[in-house]
Formats: structure tokens, sequence, C-alpha cells
């Protein structure tokens, strides 16, 4: 991975491949070679003709971790990767955001409309209005020192993510604690580039896509059968039907 200082902030991130940008930008308590490399998304859009930029979140990965929940505000995210946009000289790009990824996304085309093209809410449906839950739980399990204290099983499941990927939970704790700032369906109706919702049909997290999709001026959506929040990223109907809406905009 390479790195870019980014004023108070160090983001590693991948570049590969040339042609049209496509920015990744990966959920909560990934990183980019969890999220895109290792399932296959970098390979393929290189394959197919794209520049592929996937960055480590702040709190995350190689990127600088944060203790303070204050650094983990959803404008700050959205500006890391603004910031690194500027920092590969890229005008514009599409994205792709998967669950935390899509509401960062969506504070970036807010705050620089003109810096996103086509954008993809991978993992992330009607509950970016709705919200996702409580993240009480979430941080509970992050920071407790015994896993057996766990009851909650939304916190297991992230506590055991986590572990798996040798991640800094007390960052990931930091980083899920800011005040959940909300996006509105008047936030929404103002973004008027091509959408498109992907979110499998079992996703207990998401909320249903085509909801969303029906908020957003230019949106679509796609359900992945069988599908729930974590085997989602790596579906290979979400990878073509990706491709597909990339094509779309190239044959227009």
């Amino acid at each position: 991975m390479e790195f870019a200082r980014l004023e108070d902030v160090d983001i590693a991130y991948i570049d590969q491949g040339k042609g049209q940008p496509v920015l990744l930008i990966h959920g909560f308590a990934s990183t980019a070679k969890i999220n895109w490399v290792y399932p296959g998304w970098t390979g393929l859009l290189v394959k197919n003709g794209y520049r592929v930029i996937a960055l480590d979140n702040r709190g995350h990965g190689a990127s600088t971790k944060f203790y303070d929940p204050a650094m983990y505000e959803p404008d700050l995210m959205a500006k890391d990767a603004l910031a690194l946009l500027d920092h590969l000289k890229i005008d514009q790009a599409n994205i792709i955001g998967y669950s935390m990824g899509s509401r960062i996304m969506t504070f970036l085309t807010l705050l620089s409309p003109e810096r996103a093209g086509r954008i993809v809410f991978g993992g992330m449906g009607e509950n970016l209005v709705k919200g996702v839950g409580r993240w009480q739980p979430i941080a509970a399990a992050l920071e407790a020192e015994n896993t057996d204290d766990i009851k909650d099983p939304v916190g297991r499941k992230f506590r055991a993510f986590a572990d798996q990927t040798g991640s800094d939970r007390k960052a990931l704790a930091a980083c899920i604690r800011p005040s959940r700032q909300k996006i509105t369906p008047e936030q929404l109706a103002v973004i008027t580039n091509p959408a498109l919702v992907v979110v499998g049909s079992d996703d207990e997290i998401a909320g249903a896509p085509q909801v969303l999709a029906q908020m957003l001026p230019n949106g679509q959506s796609l359900s992945l059968p069988g599908r729930d929040h974590m085997k989602a990223v790596g579906d290979k109907q979400f990878k073509q039907g990706v491709l597909q809406f990339f094509m779309e905009g190239e044959n227009q």
C-alpha cells in the first residue's frame, strides 16, 4: 500500500490500473484489502479498464488511528477521501461504498457533488436515513476484555470480525461513537448522480434497497438473493451489476 499525508492523518491506499477512476470506500471494521482486494473487486475493475483507488479509512487498517470520537465525524472521513483524490490529482471518480463506506460516500457527494460520478450504495438501503440501530452494544463488545461477557449478537459479530482482522478495537470503538449525524430525504433529493443501491436479501443491517433508490432522483436498486450483510460483499451478481451500471454511463 501507498501512503498520503493529508493534514492530520496518514491515509493508506491502493492505486492500480489505468482508465476511468473508481474510488472504493470500505465498511466499518474492514479495510481496503478485506473489503475490496480479497473479494476480487480490485482485480475485476482493473481487468475491465478502470483505475482503482481503495483507501483504509482513518481508524482502520494501516491508516492513522484516533481514540477521540470527535475525529470520526462523517464530514472528516468524507474529506479524507476527497483529499486523497486531490493528492492523486483526480477531478472526478465513480465511487463504490459499502455499509459505513456508503454513508461516507453520501457526505462526500453532498460536500462536492462534482467530484462524484456514478455512485454505488453497497450494503446500505433505507437505513441510511432511518439509522442502523444502537451503536453502544458494538462499542461495548469491542472494548470487552472477555468475549464471554458479550451478550449482544450484533456486537459479538463485530467483535469476532475485529479480532479476525487484527484491528485496533479501541480505535473502532471511538469510530462508532460519534453522534450519528442524520442524512435526510431532503438531502438525498439533491443528489442527482446516477446511483445504484445494492443490498443482500437477508441483510439485517441495511434496510430495503428499493426505498433508498426511490429517495434518489436517479436511483435504481439491486437485491442479492440469499446474501446477508457480510456475504454480499463478494457476490458475483453485485459485481456484474456494478460493471453494467458503470458501462451504462460510458454508453451515454
